[in-house]
């Protein structure tokens, strides 16, 4: 089948002509599942969800408006499924004393993320990530891995605009705290 914009597959499908679902499925499957891994990080659970979340798609797609992108209303769905997940098995986080974080400066933040072995700088910031909430890694990935817009984080995750910019500047500066401990341990 020829590939079309999201939307001609959607007027399809809300037409009655479901086959173009196979298209959104062909085009979205793979970023939705990558998304929840993420978050959830365990494979078994990821697939469950992302089938989940498909289905919710499907038997949504009659409400689609519009109003966002395509892919903006699906990682919504995707978005909100899996938080629902986790806090259902009700995992635990690192909290980090709030002073540390308002201490960092925007100097640090920017020596810390650019210089090191690639390598060795994504499995730090991998090992960090993992001690960051769902909701917080969430943010980090809509706009560092999926390039999601301000805008788009906030229509996904219901926060404001002004509370996605505060998370995502917070959220730096928490994993700035994270890598330096972790560096700190590592010299030790």
């Amino acid at each position: 089948m020829e590939l079309y914009s999201d939307i001609y597959y959607v007027r399809r499908i809300q037409a009655g002509d479901t086959s173009g679902f196979a298209c959104l499925l062909d085009r979205y499957s793979r970023p939705v599942y990558s998304l929840i891994f993420k978050l959830v990080r365990n494979k078994e659970d990821a697939e469950e969800l992302a089938q989940d979340v498909f289905m919710k798609v499907f038997r949504s797609l009659g409400t689609f408006r519009a109003e966002s992108s395509l892919s903006t209303w699906i990682y919504k769905i995707a978005y909100h499924t899996a938080i629902s997940e986790i806090r259902k098995k009700k995992h635990e986080f690192l909290a980090i004393d709030e002073a540390l974080i308002e201490n960092v400066s925007e100097e640090k933040l920017a020596e810390t993320f650019g210089t090191n072995d690639e390598n060795e700088q994504i499995n730090r910031l991998d090992a960090a990530m993992a001690a960051l909430s769902p909701d917080e890694q969430a943010i980090l990935l809509f706009f560092y891995t999926e390039e999601k817009s301000i805008e788009d984080i906030a229509s996904i995750t219901g926060l404001s605009l002004s509370n996605v910019k505060t998370r995502l500047h917070r959220i730096r500066k928490k994993l700035f705290v994270l890598l330096t401990k972790m560096e700190e341990q590592e010299n030790e």
